[in-house]
């Protein structure tokens, strides 16, 4: 059986919203800052539905994406490292990424081969009793290219000897090594129930916030040091034209003069490049025109204001000491 109805969004966006009766899941994607939690989604997926940097703490809000395995539908959820917070934004995410695993029919602990039992991994098994009540948990190890086998089975022996973990995989999220038996294994792992997601959507994700990401994604690659840290992207405006393409306007808070300097480039070179770049991954995700239009805007609070963590999918009152 298969209901489907039409809606539009607030963007003029046509989604179909389709209830089918078949298998679906919910695997929450858990690990520390790094361990390729983005990377291993978007492999899932087989799109780019997560941003990717070479920086710490980039994922700052959970992100599911869809995935199909026969008949069986997949949703991963992606969620944001799990650190030492410092500050509110850094609370609210953590709160974001323990809170992940209310859903979720399977959790997924991904560590990287060539780090090992970190200090992030020791704190998040020793949440994993709580986190894994009702649920299975696999273990999955990233990066093995990068390490020799006698260490990879060591460290598979050691985190099995500290949790009974249902499953251990040995994985590539980048090269792809391991990924399909992981997807096979949680489909056959899925409970029988309706699909979460038309079978053609692979995220759920408004389009302003994907966007958005996009051009943070841009940013956070572009500038360097603690940056990155300080500045988040907003869709302001989003007008579908009569000729098919989308003009997007999008703000750049960041919390001092200095930084918009330093945003805006030497004769408006960074934020063109950015601009540029964040534009052509848009059109090709879209498959039509797109006009983005940046603006960089200094507010000095943004990192104490509600609205910017709506805006980014997390909740402000996570934040509070």
């Amino acid at each position: 059986m298969k209901i489907t109805d039409i809606e539009i969004d607030r963007f003029g966006v046509w989604r179909d919203l389709s209830l089918r009766l078949a298998d679906s899941t919910i695997n929450v994607l858990y690990g520390p800052n790094e361990a390729g939690k983005s990377t291993l989604l978007n492999r899932m997926v087989g799109a780019k539905v997560s941003i990717v940097t070479h920086k710490v703490q980039t994922t700052r809000a959970r992100i599911r994406g869809v995935a199909m395995e026969g008949e069986s539908q997949l949703v991963f959820v992606d969620t944001p490292g799990l650190f030492q917070p410092r500050r509110r934004l850094d609370r609210a995410m953590v709160a974001a990424a323990w809170g992940g695993a209310a859903d979720a029919d399977v959790v997924i602990l991904l560590i990287e081969a060539n780090r090992g039992i970190t200090e992030g991994v020791e704190r998040i098994l020793e949440g994993l009793a709580d986190i894994g009540q009702g649920r299975k948990v696999a273990l999955a190890i990233n990066k093995i290219d990068r390490v020799e086998a006698p260490v990879l089975l060591g460290l598979s022996k050691e985190m099995n000897d500290r949790y009974d973990f249902a499953e251990t995989f040995m994985i590539s999220a980048e090269r792809g090594h391991g990924v399909d038996t992981l997807r096979q294994w949680l489909a056959g792992e899925l409970p029988e129930g309706p699909w979460l997601y038309p079978e053609d959507q692979i995220a759920d994700l408004p389009m302003r916030m994907i966007a958005a990401e996009m051009t943070r994604e841009k940013l956070t690659l572009r500038l360097h040091q603690e940056l990155p840290y300080q500045l988040t992207v907003e869709t302001e405006n989003w007008e579908e034209r009569k000729d098919g393409s989308a003009r997007v306007d999008q703000l750049i808070y960041v919390v001092r003069d200095g930084h918009k300097g330093i945003v805006l480039g030497s004769k408006g070179e960074t934020i063109k490049a950015v601009s540029k770049a964040s534009r052509e991954e848009l059109e090709e995700f879209l498959g039509r025109k797109v006009h983005l239009f940046l603006q960089v805007k200094v507010r000095p609070n943004w990192l104490e204001e509600s609205e910017r963590y709506s805006e980014m999918g997390l909740d402000f009152n996570d934040g509070n000491v």
